[in-house]
């Protein structure tokens, strides 16, 4: 799963990156069934209409459910409604088909 991040107006971009890589990653990694968690913060947030990109690896559509229809879940979607528009950037469920991976 990929979501494209958009702050709530409240906060500056600097405010929303200290919250979201601090107290919400703490709870994000909670997430039961979660492989891999990437977040991805723009280096000049002026070019671009997103504060960030979060990256969720489940094994399969199914986990990435029942990970938020847990009580960690819940947690996790509560509070990123204190500090992200949830309705402003797009989420993509999607399948990976890695090309290249020179680390492997």
């Amino acid at each position: 799963m990929v979501d494209l991040l958009v702050r709530t107006e409240e906060l500056s971009h600097e405010e929303f990156v200290e919250y979201w890589l601090g107290p919400h990653a703490e709870l994000a990694r909670e997430l039961p069934g979660l492989q891999k968690y990437v977040t991805d913060v723009p280096r000049d947030p002026s070019r671009t209409e997103f504060d960030g990109v979060v990256e969720l690896y489940f094994e399969d559509t199914a986990a990435l459910g029942a990970a938020f229809d847990s009580p960690e879940g819940e947690a996790v979607l509560a509070d990123a409604d204190e500090f992200i528009d949830r309705e402003a950037g797009p989420t993509l469920v999607l399948e990976e088909t890695v090309q290249f991976d020179a680390t492997e």
